[in-house]
């Protein structure tokens, strides 16, 4: 590259453009960059076009129904990318400088972990006041989705993919069991067995979900057919039904602390539960994790459990 024309981008292309570009590329398209940077779709068009002017080519092609860069284009994203990071990395060193922990901290949780998070999130803010939290909460499906998107600093799962490049932490567990309305006709057996349990009215999450990949694998292993009465798409749905008498399910001990307390559902006595997974944190293998990121995944390694703990002594007494 010539001294003029480097001088050209320099005077010309702006950090925004860059960041604009970098989203619609990582996003797949205009509509959910603009969306993810609270901007037009028409702004974002037109900072693209300025941007593909600028540079003298184009940047982006569609392909299908996809938006792909161009040969240019990978090489203009490669590049945005390291200087994005390395801004990133400039303002970690400032507040660093200044010896406080600040900035926006984005989460993306699947449903059932909306009825811990919530808890954990509340402890950090309450230690470091200048972070800026952003919870989403989702399916496991739109959860893997912005994964591969890099949407969030950090994704919040019970299971964690096989076919994508990521680093996960385990922090805390999640003890699946299964529940039951009161005075239901198991409620003081012992040692149900999985054989017993499948004659039952079962009450499930849509296929894809971890509690039902768990469930359906348990039951798979033991050469036991389980035939669902009624697919739920949510955990607070399925309570509801188990509550109405609709059936029994198997849920995450997490989301039943309120149902628990209030004795509106119990916990059956049943081989093989509870089954013992684990909570993960997750993010893309080769990630640049910010400050913020880095002393919130700390934070969850090494509180998340007795500040749970603590919640739950506190909802008891």
């Amino acid at each position: 590259m010539t001294y003029s024309m480097a001088n050209n981008l320099i005077r010309h292309v702006t950090l925004r453009q860059l960041q604009i570009f970098e989203a619609v590329v990582r996003l797949g398209g205009y509509t959910r960059a603009a969306k993810t940077l609270h901007l037009t779709q028409p702004t974002v068009s037109m900072q693209i076009k300025k941007l593909s002017e600028t540079i003298g080519h184009p940047l982006l092609e569609q392909i299908g129904r996809h938006i792909q860069p161009t040969a240019v284009g990978r090489d203009v994203y490669s590049a945005t990318q390291d200087i994005l990071s390395r801004l990133v990395m400039l303002g970690d060193s400032a507040s660093e400088i200044e010896g406080i922990i600040k900035g926006e901290l984005r989460i993306a949780v699947i449903t059932t972990a909306k009825y811990f998070m919530p808890h954990l999130l509340g402890s950090f803010i309450a230690q470091h006041p200048q972070v800026k939290p952003r919870l989403t909460v989702t399916n496991r499906a739109k959860v893997l989705e912005r994964l591969k998107s890099n949407e969030d600093d950090l994704l919040i799962m019970g299971q964690v993919p096989q076919d994508l490049e990521v680093q996960s932490y385990p922090f805390i567990n999640n003890e699946l069991v299964v529940v039951a309305p009161p005075n239901h006709p198991l409620e003081d057996v012992n040692s149900i067995t999985l054989e017993q349990l499948s004659q039952e009215r079962f009450l499930v999450r849509e296929k894809g979900s971890g509690t039902r990949q768990a469930v359906d694998r348990l039951f798979a292993e033991q050469d036991i057919k389980i035939t669902p009465y009624m697919e739920l798409g949510s955990s607070e749905a399925i309570k509801q039904g188990v509550m109405a008498g609709l059936g029994l399910s198997v849920l995450s001990r997490h989301n039943l602390r309120l149902e628990l307390a209030g004795k509106h559902i119990v916990i059956l006595n049943v081989n093989g539960f509870p089954l013992i997974r684990r909570w993960y944190a997750v993010h893309l293998k080769n990630k640049q994790l910010t400050r913020v990121t880095r002393t919130f995944l700390d934070f969850l390694l090494n509180e998340s459990d007795h500040i749970l703990n603590d919640a739950l002594n506190k909802q008891d007494s």
